[in-house]
């Protein structure tokens, strides 16, 4: 491995730390609004979402679709290693 390639791992190592700060900070302003009583009318389009429903729904979506998919793609490749080749 080359230098730059250990650093560009060492890189993304501090980076996915820094998204997994994100996703706990998201979580805690999402454990922090109340699921509102009427939630389940909000889902099924029978009422418009407030505040909280809002926010707990994009967080939700933010951490499930991007933020903890990106961390484990980018710690993969922080530890990809390739294969050595048979017999070497």
């Amino acid at each position: 491995m080359t230098e730059d390639e250990a650093s560009a791992q060492a890189e993304l190592r501090e980076i996915a730390k820094e998204l997994s700060t994100l996703c706990v900070r998201l979580n805690v302003i999402h454990d922090r609004l109340a699921e509102p009583a009427n939630a389940v009318a909000m889902l099924l389009g029978e009422e418009e979402n407030n505040v909280a429903m809002e926010v707990r729904g994009v967080i939700e979506c933010v951490l499930n679709d991007a933020l903890k998919p990106s961390i484990r793609d980018i710690q993969a490749a922080a530890s990809y290693r390739p294969q050595e080749p048979e017999g070497a």
